[in-house]
């Protein structure tokens, strides 16, 4: 086998203060970073005014990068919620669970406190390969 070990996906731009990839593949998993919802006023994207509205956004947004790196959000075997206030902890949930309707991945959930004022973020491990 030639080549790198894994792939990275989404590095951060020259002078970009996010330090990380988007997602990595290696060993046949395809590791996300913890992202919220788009959220760019300027070009008329918002994350969401809800948490089930932020989930919903932060999942798809997961899903787009999966696929970038050749998996789906099917495939997810492990998914981290991250919430800023746990009393949105339902709310989020009720709108997760619409997105794994072929089983639920193992998770856990914790509190974050980046500078941002993004109600929900995930990441994630799924399966590469075919995306689903």
């Amino acid at each position: 086998m030639s080549g790198p070990p894994f792939a990275i996906f989404g590095p951060p731009a020259p002078g970009e203060r996010r330090p990380f990839s988007r997602a990595t593949r290696a060993g046949g998993l395809v590791f996300v970073s913890g992202h919220s919802a788009p959220h760019d006023p300027a070009q008329g994207i918002h994350r969401g005014a809800t948490a089930a509205e932020q989930t919903r956004n932060a999942l798809a947004m997961l899903d787009r990068i999966l696929r970038e790196a050749g998996s789906s959000l099917a495939r997810a075997v492990q998914v981290t919620m991250l919430i800023t206030d746990p009393a949105d902890y339902d709310e989020c949930n009720a709108e997760y669970v619409k997105h794994f309707p072929g089983g639920l991945p193992a998770r856990h959930t914790a509190r974050f406190g980046v500078p941002t004022e993004a109600k929900v973020g995930f990441a994630c491990i799924a399966l590469a390969g075919e995306a689903a």
